[in-house]
């Protein structure tokens, strides 16, 4: 399992303003955590077998930094924990500066994921 880095461009459908976070027009804070959760996927993925997939079962997030319309943020999520089919990242975003190197910290936290079969796990639902 590799760790995962990708760069998001804050839209104004990011805003927190857009996702009903806030009023004001900067990256919102669900958008930040659906980021961290997006590099998470991108991690595990390459070591999912057939059929499998994995969901996401705990998240710790603290959004330290503002982002403007416009900005740029760089997201990695690395492994620090495996226990059978429970995986553990570290996550965290940075701004990225004029100079396209990352920048300010925006946020950072972990993530848990679980890794599932997922006909079974879609079958299971409404019971």
């Amino acid at each position: 399992m590799n760790d995962a880095t990708l760069t998001f461009t804050v839209t104004e459908a990011d805003t927190a303003a857009a996702v009903g976070s806030g009023s004001l027009p900067l990256l919102g804070t669900p958008r930040l955590l659906a980021w961290c959760e997006a590099a998470t996927c991108a991690a595990i993925d390459p070591a999912l077998g057939t059929g499998e997939t994995s969901v996401g079962t705990r998240i710790e997030l603290e959004h330290l930094a503002p982002t403007p319309v416009g900005g740029s943020v760089v997201v990695t999520a690395r492994v620090v924990h495996t226990d059978g089919r429970l995986r553990r990242f570290s996550v965290s975003a940075r701004n990225v500066g004029a100079d396209g190197r990352a920048g300010k910290l925006v946020g950072s936290g972990e993530v848990t994921r679980v890794v599932v079969d997922a006909g079974r796990f879609l079958a299971r639902i409404g019971d």
